[in-house]
């Protein structure tokens, strides 16, 4: 008798590398344990095509993946336009378009990240406009403000708190952090298969209206 064995998912990591690189090696290994299919550059496992653009295969990478791993670090990445600071990273871009695909997604962000918002809000710097007039001295804590403003669109801040469906970014300090986070929430397969195909399933009415914010 033959049976049929379940298709496997892909999971999308986001494209933050440096600074992040332990953090990385642990996920994907713990992953592919699992037995995903592990797409993420750092590795060389995304697929490429040689007709697209490195940019443009991370952003397809998003689009075709099951589920979106993101991972805010403390360095902001590539991809940026040197001649204008308010351009984005390709990991920010892979963020925005998850979020806006609602795309099963799952993410991480370092704690000096929500230190640093916390801190510049009581000091009267609270949301994207009021820092829009600070300039961060690059530093190992935390190199761009724009990493606040990614955690910032991944919990939905400008919405309501009752309309923040979707908004969950777990904090973390360490590739331990990183690690039980994503034992906890993908070691059964089965169970997160069936999680995607009840919430993200095409026609599913929640989907349709995350999708229209």
């Amino acid at each position: 008798m033959s049976s049929i064995q379940s298709p496997k998912l892909s999971i999308m990591v986001s494209s933050t590398v440096y600074g992040s690189e332990d953090v990385l090696d642990r996920i994907f290994d713990m992953l592919t344990s699992f037995g995903y299919e592990v797409w993420m550059s750092h590795k060389g496992t995304l697929p490429v095509s040689s007709h697209r653009s490195a940019f443009e295969n991370c952003l397809e990478g998003v689009r075709r993946a099951s589920i979106f791993l993101g991972i805010i670090g403390t360095r902001y990445g590539s991809g940026t336009d040197s001649t204008n600071p308010r351009s984005l990273s390709i990991a920010h871009q892979e963020l925005r378009l998850a979020i806006e695909l609602n795309k099963p997604r799952w993410l991480l962000a370092h704690e000096n990240i929500l230190t640093a918002r916390t801190l510049l809000s009581k000091l009267g710097y609270e949301g994207i406009d009021g820092r829009k007039s600070l300039r961060l001295k690059r530093s190992d804590v935390l190199e761009d403000l724009r990493l606040i403003d990614m955690y910032e669109e991944a919990i939905f801040d400008r919405l309501p708190l009752s309309e923040r469906a979707g908004n969950w970014v777990q904090k973390i300090h360490s590739g331990d952090d990183a690690g039980r986070f994503v034992l906890s929430q993908f070691f059964r397969q089965q169970e997160v298969l069936a999680f995607v195909e009840e919430h993200f399933s095409s026609g599913n009415p929640h989907q349709e209206g995350q999708a229209k914010r």
